[in-house]
């Protein structure tokens, strides 16, 4: 387990410039508003060691919210501390999500699996605190599995495959060919794009299973066999204009651009692939984020980092518009019509009041750049665009009695 951290004495390292306004009088004390963070960490083997997850993924977007909190709260007479749980998966989260609720934690920010943020979202429902899923992308817990105190800043996989349809749509590349993994998350991913084609029009004219065969990853003759082997097993899929790649379990995703049996763009899980940020994004100030993120962590931005950052930046926007650090009146407020905040994606991102997802676009990018983002121009909705992205209210298996 890592050493927790506190988001506290990062703030303190960047209190404001000596010609900045006065903070709040010495005599008031601050007022607390203590954020915990439970996530889980391995470090994991990937195709690329360019795709192995930094270790503090998702803490590091954390901690830089807290200094931006802190940052206007300074003025405010509101103090904001992070105080973090690290895991290995597999771990049980039920006890230290309990631990921190028992010392006075107001709101949990989760990077964990779907089960494990159910777990703590129930555990968290029995005092009435947010919780916050900046980690797990599963649909089911924006569906049949939602909770009336579990609001989202991580996208569902269906914004995800939404966002890529579209653009493969704009494009007219209407025909698609999908192979997919044989784990649990291969197959979710494959089920949303299925899902996303059948709602925006897409063809799946071919489907194929990758079995996961073990065994080595990197070896001397690893790229021999897969330049072999990879348009062997593609060559038989019907005619097509797109081949989508669904692994999300990093069996065999990275192996197949530039490696099909015809010359075919990849999309999915690899090639053109979708999320919640891009390390390359700095368009709508995103050059400023980026900046400040790269000085704090000594690396580019990623989704995770952006996610954990939307949520505490989410908890610390309340407490500054309601001027208060009271639980209900903060959880009032981010519930309600007038809240908004910034995240440097050209708009004011909302919360769907029907299963507490919030509203985003989705960048679509390659390895080293953007390409472009959804919604994409022409696919209309009679509230947001943002709504063509993910269930929509009519579609909603969210239920709050859960």
């Amino acid at each position: 387990m890592l050493a927790p951290v506190c988001g506290g004495a990062l703030a303190q390292a960047a209190a404001p410039a000596a010609n900045a306004p006065a903070a709040a009088p010495a005599e008031t004390q601050a007022q607390s508003v203590r954020i915990g963070f439970l996530r889980t960490y391995e470090r994991t083997l990937a195709l690329s060691v360019l795709d192995i997850p930094p270790e503090d993924i998702g803490l590091a977007g954390a901690n830089l919210a807290i200094v931006d909190n802190n940052t206007t709260g300074s003025f405010m007479g509101q103090n904001f501390e992070l105080e973090v749980v690290t895991l290995a998966p597999g771990e049980d989260v039920a006890e230290p999500a309990r631990q921190m609720l028992a010392d006075g934690i107001q709101y949990i920010v989760t990077d964990l699996s779907a089960e494990d943020t159910l777990t703590v979202a129930d555990i968290a429902g029995e005092t009435g605190t947010l919780v916050f899923n900046a980690g797990a992308v599963d649909d089911r817990l924006r569906g049949e599995a939602c909770r009336a105190n579990m609001l989202h800043t991580a996208p569902s996989r269906a914004m995800l495959t939404d966002g890529l349809a579209q653009y493969l749509m704009w494009k007219q590349w209407r025909n698609w060919a999908l192979v997919e993994g044989e784990h649990e998350g291969d197959q979710l991913f494959a089920a949303a794009m299925k899902k996303s084609a059948t709602k925006f029009g897409g063809t799946i004219v071919g489907e194929k299973v990758f079995e996961d065969a073990g065994g080595a990853r990197a070896t001397d003759s690893g790229q021999a066999l897969v330049q072999r082997q990879i348009p062997v097993f593609l060559q038989d899929l019907p005619d097509h204009d797109v081949l989508l790649v669904a692994d999300e379990s990093e069996v065999f995703g990275s192996y197949v651009p530039w490696r099909t049996w015809v010359p075919r763009p990849v999309a999915g899980t690899a090639g053109l692939t979708a999320g919640s940020w891009h390390p390359a994004s700095e368009q709508w100030g995103g050059a400023q984020i980026q900046n400040r993120f790269e000085d704090s962590a000594g690396r580019r931005m990623q989704s995770k980092d952006m996610q954990a950052w939307t949520a505490v930046r989410v908890i610390g926007e309340a407490a500054s518009r309601t001027q208060s650090t009271d639980p209900a009146a903060i959880a009032e407020f981010i519930k309600g019509d007038d809240f908004a905040i910034a995240a440097f994606k050209g708009q004011r991102l909302t919360f769907r009041d029907w299963d507490w997802q919030l509203r985003q676009p989705i960048l679509l990018g390659t390895e080293d750049s953007v390409v472009s983002a959804s919604p994409q121009e022409g696919f209309l909705h009679q509230v947001s665009e943002l709504d063509t992205l993910g269930v929509d209210e009519p579609e909603t298996e969210c239920s709050f009695e859960n």
